[in-house]
């Protein structure tokens, strides 16, 4: 799964003290395998053409969820995104008096250029429309929990209420994704010996592919220079495969294979510009290899351009591709800027971050304890 909203989730729950906290899950999927939390099942229907997600209709159960809420008493309500479930949460804590958490998982607002590309006149009432909705849904929240500081400054224009933003980076393990996974023998798989280039995200249109497709075209014009690898999958691949005959696409990998993908490639590469993080990029400099992605959203705050990494701007093929070149051949600023970029993922530590979480969380419920006396 290359969804880091689900990942940074999962990172919370992992680390929920049951002696101090109890929950209470609603989601439009049951929880997979043995799961230690009660939870209510609301009514959804699956994406066209996304069947990795389904979106919860909490107006077709809404009786039997207040009523599940007026049992369970929430004191403070997590609320994951500004879905219609999310929504219903929001008006839920607000006409209960209940302090309210969410964490800001996808910039929304940056996939309307790539939606509406062939229809340019409807973009800024769209995106007018869409920002008006999640500034009343995050602004209804007591804290939003924002991955950079460049996505604050931004979401600050908007009108999102500023005083409630705390900046809350994700973390990385650094067991899981390290230099130590690397194994050679995979690249044999390639039937090259040539350099290889790793390019890990979900195959959508509004990851910037249509400058991935561009480096690739350089690339093959060039003779290969390197061998391009796409980790992922999703609504786009089959256009991908099409268009980027010399490419290797590896579909969905685990975690323990994507680690051994990340530590064995020589450059990471990501073209995305509407990420709010970037889980991706931290991932690849906690595994031992220099970074190139674009310089915009999240990336941006992530990447020291020169130090921990390089930066290009979003659309600029060429740009990428010099990158890209730079690293293969000067093995000297690879190396220092790997020193860099490992140092700088192995102070992302998820226990201290998920720690200030809950101490946000009982911060909220105190306050609001001491309101209702």
């Amino acid at each position: 799964n290359f969804d880091g909203a689900a990942r940074t989730i999962f990172q919370i729950i992992q680390r929920i003290d049951t002696e101090k906290y109890e929950y209470f899950f609603m989601c439009g999927n049951p929880p997979k395998g043995d799961f230690p939390f009660k939870y209510y099942v609301v009514p959804s229907f699956e994406i066209p053409k996304n069947e990795d997600y389904k979106i919860a209709i909490p107006a077709l159960s809404f009786f039997e969820m207040n009523n599940a809420m007026l049992i369970f008493k929430p004191d403070v309500i997590h609320i994951s995104s500004p879905s219609f479930l999310g929504r219903y949460a929001v008006d839920y804590a607000n006409s209960h008096h209940i302090p309210a958490i969410t964490i800001y998982h996808t910039h929304f607002i940056s996939y309307i250029d790539y939606y509406f590309k062939d229809v340019k006149l409807l973009i800024d009432p769209v995106k007018a429309f869409v920002i008006s909705r999640n500034r009343s849904f995050y602004n209804g929240c007591d804290i939003m929990l924002i991955p950079s500081k460049t996505l604050m400054d931004e979401l600050a224009q908007y009108d999102f209420d500023s005083s409630k933003m705390r900046l809350w980076r994700r973390g990385m393990n650094t067991t899981l994704f390290s230099p130590s996974k690397k194994n050679l023998a995979i690249k044999n798989e390639l039937t090259s010996d040539k350099p290889v280039v790793l390019f890990v995200s979900r195959l959508v249109w509004e990851k910037n592919l249509q400058t991935l497709i561009d480096i690739n075209t350089l690339n093959e014009k060039s003779g290969r220079t390197f061998e391009l690898v796409i980790a992922g999958d999703g609504v786009a691949r089959a256009e991908l495969e099409d268009k980027m005959q010399g490419a290797r696409f590896l579909g969905n990998l685990s975690h323990e294979q994507l680690s051994v993908w990340y530590a064995s490639a020589d450059v990471f590469l990501f073209t995305s510009d509407t990420e709010t993080y970037g889980n991706v990029v931290i991932e690849a400099m906690a595994s031992g290899i220099p970074v190139v992605v674009a310089d915009a959203g999240g990336p941006k705050d992530l990447v020291e351009h020169g130090v921990n990494g390089l930066k290009c701007h979003a659309h600029n093929a060429d740009e990428f591709y010099q990158a890209i070149n730079k690293f293969l051949f000067d093995k000297e600023q690879a190396k220092t800027i790997i020193a860099n970029a490992l140092d700088f993922a192995r102070s992302l530590n998820w226990d201290v971050l998920v720690s200030e979480y809950f101490n946000m969380v009982d911060n909220l419920y105190h306050k609001n304890q001491a309101k209702n006396q």
